[in-house]
């Protein structure tokens, strides 16, 4: 039959009876059991620590006295090794204990400042949005809907983080994004997207190529032209064979790259034919048409992971966005 007493008390006796190696009759304790066992007491212990006194401590701490002489008794008693020497009424650290002391102040210091970084990026006036984006909506797009936001929001930080859609829905699920913008539109069971707009898409010839005096053009005239396309994993190279196999061919592929302006440059450079989004600025050297068949554009939506709760700014930032429907791309 087990002894009376405090069921807590019985699960605290079991825990503290383990061994460690350093102290004969203690059972081994991972890294992860001395977290859980050690880090409650950890403010008290440098409380006592600093005043020399358990008494002064238990008032700065507004705990009892003798709650808090129980707790440091149990402490020692977890490490196995003395931490204080007793003089009366006050206590003096032992070696040990200032070496311990020295470290726990270094990791309560850590938190601490972890806690004040998480609370000011959520800080409503001035908190963070970490937001992901398409290389191709970096230069014009971005730039133009965080100052129309920040004319409301003028305090607001950003994290910026230009990348390829698989990459930032990853960044998503890995919790370092809280918005994207990418394309296609994600439809996933873990994430949450909307469409905001839609890209018209662009066959871009050399200036000097049999098409460039068209203004428009049936995707499959150019079905035996050597093409330049973004590489295997992008939201584009995706769209474009998809395009591709409507328009009733597959591409022969001479180049693949990572960023649209380049692939306009081997463009220019009379190296293939590309399908691409409109540039930001015209580019010489390549003639721009129009794809009348199949019907070329690309979706853009925003993007985030479902279920998450979204700090202030998030939120607000994520509305704005969503009132750009229609808009995103003006």
């Amino acid at each position: 039959m087990s002894p009376p007493g405090n069921e807590k008390d019985r699960q605290v006796t079991a825990i503290t009876s383990r061994t460690s190696p350093a102290v004969p009759g203690r059972a081994d304790i991972d890294a992860e059991s001395w977290a859980a066992l050690l880090t409650p007491r950890l403010a008290q212990f440098t409380a006592v620590a600093r005043h020399e006194h358990v008494t002064r401590a238990a008032r700065e701490l507004a705990v009892p006295q003798s709650t808090l002489s129980r707790a440091m008794v149990r402490l020692e008693d977890d490490l196995g090794i003395a931490l204080f020497a007793r003089r009366g009424r006050s206590v003096a650290l032992t070696p040990a204990g200032r070496t311990f002391l020295a470290s726990v102040e270094k990791a309560l210091g850590s938190v601490e400042q972890a806690a004040e970084a998480v609370r000011a990026d959520a800080d409503p006036a001035t908190g963070k949005v970490a937001f992901g984006f398409l290389h191709t909506l970096g230069s014009e797009t971005v730039p133009a809907l965080i100052r129309s936001f920040r004319a409301d929001h003028p305090r607001v930080r950003f994290s910026l983080v230009q990348n390829y859609g698989e990459a930032m829905l990853d960044r998503l699920r890995a919790g370092t994004l809280d918005l994207c913008l990418t394309s296609p539109v994600p439809d996933a069971p873990d994430l949450a997207a909307r469409r905001l707009d839609e890209q018209r898409l662009r066959l871009v010839v050399p200036d000097d190529h049999r098409l460039a005096r068209r203004k428009r053009v049936r995707l499959a005239e150019a079905a035996d032209e050597q093409f330049i396309t973004l590489e295997p994993g992008y939201g584009m190279r995706r769209i474009f064979d998809t395009l591709c196999a409507d328009a009733g061919f597959a591409p022969r592929i001479a180049f693949e790259g990572e960023e649209a302006e380049t692939l306009r440059g081997l463009v220019a450079a009379g190296l293939g034919v590309a399908l691409l989004p409109p540039p930001t600025v015209s580019r010489p050297g390549v003639v721009e048409l129009t794809v009348t068949a199949p019907r070329a554009v690309r979706e853009i939506g925003v993007a985030w992971l479902d279920g998450q709760p979204d700090t202030q700014p998030v939120a607000a930032f994520k509305k704005f966005l969503l009132s750009r429907r229609g808009q995103l791309l003006a």
